[in-house]
């Protein structure tokens, strides 16, 4: 996760959380958080279409991986900061076991074809388009709240 969703969701500046990852460095090896590279950055913005004012910085962003999210729970000290961590900690364990739970299903599948003739080449290659589909990212629905409303 990068520092400025981060921000937003413990809703502190970023410059807040820099600050306190920056005290607290010896916290964060390597393996817990990094600085995005100039060129990273650059791919990075180059993929969001519209720039929200004041979101993105002159510096780089700093990018935390699962244990490193799990380390700013013992910097940031707030009632916020402890239930944003809880909920980001149980999205990361969803996250493994709908991964793994796919891993499975293809090994299966994977056994089942090697089983049958082609015949069956057509179900099972289906039966992998649709697990496809559903691994792709898709638009949240409903709203955000502390958001602005839309203009226009």
């Amino acid at each position: 996760m990068l520092d400025f969703d981060l921000a937003s969701l413990y809703r502190i500046p970023v410059r807040t959380l820099k600050q306190s990852v920056r005290r607290n460095i010896k916290r964060f090896p390597p393996d817990f958080m990094f600085e995005l590279s100039s060129e990273e950055n650059k791919f990075l913005r180059s993929q969001i279409v519209i720039l929200e004012k004041g979101k993105y910085s002159k510096y780089l962003p700093f990018a935390f991986t699962e244990q490193g999210v799990a380390m700013l729970s013992g910097i940031l000290n707030s009632e916020r900061a402890i239930n944003v961590n809880i909920a980001i900690m149980r999205t990361f364990v969803q996250m493994r076991r709908l991964m793994e739970t796919h891993k499975e299903l293809a090994k299966k599948i994977e056994e089942l074809e090697s089983k049958y003739d082609k015949q069956f080449s057509m179900v099972f290659e289906a039966i992998r388009q649709l697990i496809q589909k559903e691994n792709e990212q898709r638009n949240p629905i409903g709203f955000k709240i502390g958001l602005p409303p839309l203009e226009g």
